[in-house]
């Protein structure tokens, strides 16, 4: 007869934490200021402001915006303040930089508020393989925090995990 197979992972005290599941939801939207711009490069005010000023704000309800421009045009900062006023309503953050800046202040934001209290002295694993945009830099600031509370840290999966610290023991 077989022996049982006993899932020693799950009867450990490990512990795993997946951004995955703080990912915020919302629509990204990538906002190219290019066609508000003469040629595509020069921004002349007047139609600039007439361009913010009739277009339709509210079809960003809820999205996450990133503005960003196409080309290599020199814009000045308050283009983008005045965008921002005008997604300020609807949008739920509105960042300047493409998706992958967007994707790393949302989890900038959210590993400050993590609460970590709950892995102290405990080893744990950060979760490597996700279906969701996490970036890489999140879990790096994930890590800087988790150091000072934790046993132990890997990144991963339990059954192939990458030892990146162990607590010095107390002497």
């Amino acid at each position: 007869m077989a022996e049982e197979i006993i899932n020693r992972v799950a009867n450990s005290n490990l512990k795993v934490i997946d951004l995955e599941d703080y990912y915020p939801s919302g629509k990204r939207v990538l906002f190219d200021i290019k066609p508000w711009l003469l040629e595509g490069l020069v921004l002349r005010e007047k139609e600039f402001r007439a361009s913010v000023a009739t277009h339709n704000w509210s079809q960003y309800q809820d999205c996450f915006v990133a503005l960003h421009c196409s080309t290599d045009a020199i814009v000045p900062d308050w283009a983008y303040m005045l965008i921002a006023l005008e997604l300020e309503p609807y949008s739920q953050r509105t960042i300047i930089g493409d998706l992958e800046v967007l994707e790393s202040l949302l989890y900038v934001a959210i590993i400050e508020n993590l609460e970590v209290s709950e892995y102290q002295d405990a080893p744990v694993i950060i979760k490597g393989c996700s279906n969701k945009p996490v970036p890489a830099n999140a879990m790096m600031l994930l890590s800087q925090k988790l150091k000072p509370v934790v046993k132990s840290m890997m990144f991963g999966e339990a059954c192939s995990a990458v030892p990146l610290y162990k607590k010095a023991k107390a002497r």
